[in-house]
C-alpha cells in the first residue's frame, strides 16, 4: 500500500474541466492502487470522495482544494475522511453511510440530506433543508451534523434519527439560527442549538431539559469539531455557559395530537356493528362469523403468500447457452472456494469448454446476462472458459454395451460421442480425416484461438472415444453396414462443400473454405488487394487471415447489411477491412470484381464466402432431405427412427449450436436405450425484473480475474444465502433451516407471516415470489 505516499488528482486537464465521472474514476483507481492520501484540485466536480469501498479497512483521506461541486462525500463510506479547504455546494454528505466530512466554510442546501451514518462538520452556515430525512440504525452510531453558524429554512424536515449541533456563532442568520419552519415532519433524532430562533413545528418536536449525560456528550465532542474546522480557540466561548444551549427532540407517536374522530373501538361498536351487525342492514341476511380479525392478517387470512423458489427457474445465462452449461452454478462454486470443481463441471456439458467458451463462442450467455439490462458489464465467462483447458473428465456411468455410430468428427460429432461415453455407452466416431475436430482444427484461424488449446482438448476426447478412420469415401452400402452394427447412428458430417456463384469468371475465385484451409495448413500468397464476396463471420475470418498474410486493401462486399458480429467482425475491422453493401457482383475478371453498377473493385485475390452445404451422397433414399440438408424433427431424428442428424448436416448454425445439439441427441438416445421417456421438461427462465441489481457493483467495465467475475454474478434464481429476507422480515416469520449435505432452505412461519412482500422486494437474486392466496382467488 502507498500509505505514506500522496497523489494529486487535478480536475482540470489541457485547460478543460474534467468530467465528474472521469474524476471519480481516477480517485477510485488511486484507492485501488493503494493511495490513502489524495489531494483533489476541484473545478466544480460533483460527488468527490463518495463510495470508496475498495479501500477495505484502510482509512482514506481526501483533501479538496478549489471549488467542489454538489454532493461532496455523497454515499461516503466509514473508511473515508474528506476535507474541503473552502466552502461547498449543495447536498454535502447526501446519503452519507459513514464518511467524516469537514467543510472549512459555508455549505449550501441539503447538508446531511438522508444521511444514515458518519459525521459532517461545517465551519460556517448551511442553506435550506439540512439534516432532512436522516435515519438511524440502532446497530450503528447515529449520524451527526455540526454547524458553527446557523441553518436555513426547513431544517430537520422529516428527520428520523441522528444528532445536529447548531452553535449559532458568527451566523448570517443572526437571531434566527434555526431558520424558518424547522422540524416539520420530524419523527426522530435531536438538535442541540445555541442562539435565538423564531420557533419550530411544535406538533412534531419539543424542547427538553439538557441532562448531565447530554452535556457531557456535547462538550466532549465539541473540541474535536473545533479542531477539525480550525477554530480550536472557541471551546471556552461555546462551553462556558450551559444555559445558553437548548435541546429539541422529536415527539413520540403517543405524544402527538390526534385528530381522529373516534377510536377504532368506537367505530366498531357505533358504526360498523350498527349497520352490518344483528338488526342492521345485512345482519338478518347472513350468519357469517362477525368476530374481529386482526388489522394485519396472517395464516390463511393473508392476501398474499411468499414462496421461496430457489433454483425453480433457469438463470438467463444458462437458458441461452446451447450447451446448457450452468454458468451461475459455476460462479457459485468459485465464491465458495471450489474453483477446481467449477472448472471440471463444464466437461459434463461440452468436450470443448476452453476452445468454445474461452475463444470461439459469441458468448450468448453474456449477451443475455441480467446485468446488461442495466448497462452494467456482463460477467466475463471467457475467463472461466480459458481456465477450463485443464478440466478433469468426470467418471462415466456403468457400461451398458450399447453401440452408437457417429459419422463425422467435427464439434457436433465429438459432442454427442463425448456425452454418450459419459452415459456409459460405446460411441464410435467415423471420419475420413486423421485429425479430428472438423473446422475447429482445419479452418478457424489461429489468430482466434491458440492451436495448443484445440490440440489439448481433441487429445482429451480421443483418450475416451474411439476414432475409426474411413479409408474411402462413405457410400450408401457402407452406411447401411454401419447402421446394422450399431444401435443408433448420428450423422454429423458438417457442411464441407462450398457454395459458389453462377456468374462469369467464378473459376477465378477461391472459396472461403479452401482459402482458410490453405492459409492454416501451408500458407499462401494473396497479393496486396483482396476482395471477399460475402461479409458474414466466415468472410470476416478470411479478411483477418488475408491481413495476416500481407494484404493491404481488404474489401468485404454483400448484397445486404452484413450479418457478421462478435470477435470475427472485430478481427476483420482490426485488419483494416472495409464493408461495402448493398452491391451485386456481375463478373470476376483478371483485374478484380466487376459490380452491376459498373464499378470495378481491383483485386489480386477474390474469395467467395457465401456458405457451405453438406455432402450427403452416402445417404440411403429412406432418409429424407430438404434443400440439400437432412430433414429432422425437434429431437433431430431423421425419417429413420434409428438415425439422427445434427450440426450443419441438418441446419447451419454456430459451433456452440452444433455442440448443444449433440448433447440433446445424446439424452434422447440414452433415454431410448434405457426404455425411458425421451421427452424432457423445459424449466422456465426467471423474469429478470425479479433480480435486484442495486446490490451489485456496476464496475468494473472489464473483469481482471475469475474471482471478481464470481462476486459480480447476480446469481439469478439461485440463493446466495445472504439472509436479507430473514433480517428484514418485520414479523420474524422467516428462518434458515439446515438440511443434509450442507444444504439449506428458508422457511416461512405462516402464523407469523402477514404477506407484506418485504422478502420478495429485498431479495437480490429473485428467489422469493409473492403469490395471491388461493382462498381469495
Amino acid at each position: 500500500m502507498n500509505q505514506s505516499g500522496k497523489i494529486v488528482i487535478s480536475g482540470e486537464e489541457d485547460g478543460q474541466r474534467v468530467k465528474s465521472r472521469i474524476l471519480e474514476e481516477r480517485i477510485q483507481r488511486a484507492v485501488e492502487n493503494g493511495y490513502l492520501n489524495i489531494d483533489v484540485q476541484a473545478y466544480g466536480q460533483h460527488g468527490i470522495g463518495g463510495r470508496l469501498w475498495n479501500a477495505g479497512d484502510n482509512r482514506v483521506r481526501i483533501t479538496v482544494s478549489g471549488a467542489p461541486g454538489q454532493r461532496l462525500g455523497s454515499m461516503g463510506f466509514p473508511n473515508t475522511f474528506i476535507e474541503t479547504l473552502g466552502p461547498s455546494s449543495d447536498d454535502v454528505g447526501w446519503l452519507n453511510a459513514g464518511a467524516h466530512i469537514v467543510v472549512r466554510g459555508d455549505a449550501t442546501n441539503g447538508a446531511g440530506n438522508a444521511m444514515a451514518q458518519g459525521k459532517i462538520y461545517i465551519a460556517g452556515d448551511i442553506g435550506a433543508r439540512g439534516m432532512t430525512m436522516t435515519k438511524h440504525n440502532p446497530r450503528f452510531e447515529p449520524p451527526e451534523l455540526w454547524v458553527l453558524g446557523g441553518v436555513g429554512d426547513s431544517f430537520a424536515e422529516f428527520m428520523a434519527g441522528g444528532r445536529a449541533v447548531i452553535c449559532g456563532l458568527g451566523s448570517h442568520y443572526r437571531e434566527n439560527i434555526l431558520g424558518d419552519r424547522p422540524c416539520v415532519g420530524m419523527v426522530g433524532g435531536e438538535i442541540f442549538f445555541r442562539g435565538g430562533h423564531h420557533g419550530f413545528s411544535e406538533s412534531d418536536a419539543r424542547l427538553v431539559a439538557i441532562t448531565d449525560a447530554d452535556w457531557i456528550w456535547l462538550t466532549s465532542n465539541m473540541q474535536t469539531f473545533l479542531d477539525l474546522v480550525g477554530r480550536s480557540g472557541l471551546f471556552e466561548v461555546l462551553t462556558s455557559d450551559r444555559d445558553a444551549w437548548q435541546l429539541l427532540k422529536a415527539l413520540k407517536p403517543h405524544e402527538k395530537k390526534s385528530e381522529a374522530r373516534c377510536s377504532i373501538h368506537q367505530f366498531r361498536t357505533e358504526i360498523w356493528d350498527k349497520e352490518l351487525g344483528e338488526g342492521g342492514l345485512l345482519g338478518d341476511l347472513t350468519d357469517i362469523d362477525r368476530s374481529q380479525i386482526p388489522v394485519i392478517a396472517s395464516g390463511n387470512l393473508r392476501r398474499f403468500i411468499p414462496l421461496w423458489e430457489n433454483h425453480k427457474y433457469l438463470p438467463p445465462c444458462q437458458a441461452h447457452c446451447p450447451n446448457g452449461i450452468p454458468v451461475q452454478k459455476r460462479w457459485d462454486l468459485i465464491r465458495k472456494g471450489n474453483l477446481d470443481k467449477a472448472v471440471d463441471l463444464a466437461l459434463e456439458y461440452t468436450p470443448f469448454p476452453a476452445t468454445v467458451c474461452g475463444y470461439l463462442c459469441p458468448a450468448l450467455c453474456m449477451q443475455h446476462c441480467t446485468r446488461a439490462e442495466e448497462y452494467m458489464p456482463a460477467v466475463d465467462i471467457s475467463l472461466l472458459g480459458k481456465a477450463s483447458k485443464e478440466a478433469k473428465p468426470p467418471q462415466p456411468l456403468a457400461q451398458t454395451g450399447k453401440r452408437i455410430a457417429v459419422i463425422g468428427g467435427g464439434p457436433a460429432g465429438l459432442s454427442v460421442a463425448w456425452q454418450l461415453w459419459l452415459m456409459g455407452h460405446e460411441p464410435f466416431v467415423y471420419d475420413k480425416n486423421t485429425q479430428l475436430g472438423g473446422k475447429i482444427s482445419s479452418v478457424i484461424p489461429q489468430s482466434r484461438i491458440p492451436q495448443d488449446v484445440v490440440e489439448h482438448e481433441i487429445k482429451r476426447i480421443r483418450e475416451k472415444v474411439e476414432h475409426l478412420e474411413l479409408k474411402n469415401e462413405l457410400t450408401k452400402k457402407e452406411f447401411n453396414k454401419i447402421k446394422e452394427k450399431n444401435d443408433f447412428v448420428v450423422i454429423a458430417v458438417g457442411a464441407q462443400t462450398p457454395q459458389t456463384l453462377a456468374i462469369k469468371g467464378h473459376e477465378k475465385a477461391i472459396t472461403a473454405l479452401d482459402f482458410l484451409r490453405n492459409s492454416k495448413s501451408q500458407g499462401m500468397a494473396v497479393g496486396k488487394r483482396v476482395v471477399i464476396i460475402g461479409a458474414g463471420n466466415v468472410g470476416c475470418d478470411v479478411a483477418s487471415e488475408a491481413g495476416r498474410l500481407g494484404a493491404e486493401e481488404i474489401s468485404l462486399i454483400d448484397i445486404q447489411e452484413p450479418a457478421s458480429f462478435g470477435t470475427e467482425r472485430q478481427a476483420a475491422e482490426a485488419a483494416g477491412a472495409k464493408f461495402i453493401w448493398p452491391v451485386f457482383t456481375r463478373e470476376i475478371t483478371n483485374e478484380g470484381v466487376l459490380l452491376t453498377s459498373g464499378e470495378l473493385l481491383g483485386a489480386d485475390t477474390v474469395v467467395i464466402a457465401i456458405g457451405d452445404k453438406p455432402d450427403l451422397g452416402f445417404l440411403p433414399e429412406y432418409i429424407k432431405t430438404e434443400r440439400g440438408f437432412i430433414e429432422v424433427n425437434d429431437a433431430y431424428q431423421t425419417s429413420d427412427p434409428r438415425v439422427f442428424a445434427i450440426g450443419d448436416s441438418s441446419r447451419l448454425g454456430l459451433i456452440t449450436d452444433a455442440i448443444g445439439a449433440g448433447r440433446e441427441v445424446s439424452r434422447v438416445i440414452d433415454a431410448r436405450l434405457r426404455g425411458k421417456d425421451d421427452t424432457f421438461d423445459q424449466i422456465p427462465v426467471i423474469d429478470k425484473a425479479r433480480v435486484k441489481l442495486e446490490y451489485y457493483d456496476p464496475r468494473p467495465q472489464e473483469f481482471s480475474d475469475i474471482e471478481q467475475c464470481a462476486l459480480s454474478c447476480a446469481s439469478c434464481s439461485g440463493c446466495r444465502d445472504c439472509g436479507l429476507c430473514e433480517s428484514l422480515c418485520p414479523q420474524q416469520a422467516i428462518t434458515r433451516k439446515e438440511l443434509m449435505n450442507s444444504d439449506y432452505e428458508y422457511v416461512v412461519d405462516d402464523e407469523r407471516c402477514i404477506g407484506c412482500g418485504f422478502c420478495c422486494d429485498a431479495c437480490p437474486c429473485g428467489i422469493w415470489e409473492l403469490r395471491e392466496n388461493e382462498a381469495f382467488e
